[in-house]
């Protein structure tokens, strides 16, 4: 009876540990073209806020310090940051979406130089790659924790749980021919002495 739960039990354990590597691999898989994705975006981003900075900059150089106050002292665009959740392999990833509403440019045209615009530009349209870059690089790091807890599970399975199985299924294997030889011996002895008897 032990001996068909255990079988039964490592059958359930192999079937697990195959599915924990297929999730593994497609956890890998997914990981690295969050990667790809998160350097191509990366560079991007990067490039943006270093022309936007330059030309920062640059306006800041032609501006006196009381123009460049003045020109940017009041906040002519909001935005609002929604979040939600969406499901990569059973695993819920946030996901963010900017709105920005108002005009960046609401100062004074004539008294600015066309390098604020710029960058005043500059900046709105990165906002939204850099929450799509920092909700990319939350979905890698979620993804590496599953990985890692995916991999510990698929070798507990692997080398502990699986072969101390197949060691237990082995011994009552062991013990149960031990037993049924010791049975039939005694069996053989017993018709021996029931013949023996007879004549």
């Amino acid at each position: 009876m032990e001996l068909m739960r255990l079988k039964k039990r490592l059958t359930i354990a192999r079937r697990g540990h195959k599915l924990l590597k297929d999730k593994r691999d497609e956890l890998l898989r997914r990981f690295f073209a969050l990667i790809e994705r998160a350097k191509g975006l990366r560079s991007q981003v990067e490039e943006e806020l270093r022309r936007a900075m330059t030309g920062f900059v640059i306006a800041r150089a032609l501006m006196d310090e009381q123009t460049t106050a003045t020109a940017l002292a009041l906040p002519k665009v909001t935005g609002e940051v929604r979040t939600a959740t969406r499901q990569v392999m059973n695993l819920k990833v946030p996901s963010l979406e900017v709105t920005l509403e108002g005009n960046a440019l609401a100062y004074g045209l004539a008294t600015t130089p066309p390098e604020l615009d710029l960058a005043v530009e500059g900046f709105r349209r990165v906002l939204p790659r850099l929450l799509d870059l920092a909700e990319l690089e939350n979905s890698i790091e979620m993804l590496a924790r599953e990985i890692q807890l995916t991999r510990q599970r698929v070798n507990a399975l692997e080398y502990i749980l699986i072969p101390n199985l197949e060691e237990t299924i082995r011994y009552i294997g062991l013990k149960l021919g031990e037993r049924e030889r010791g049975t039939l011996t005694r069996l053989m002895k017993v018709k021996e002495m029931l013949e023996a008897q007879r004549e």
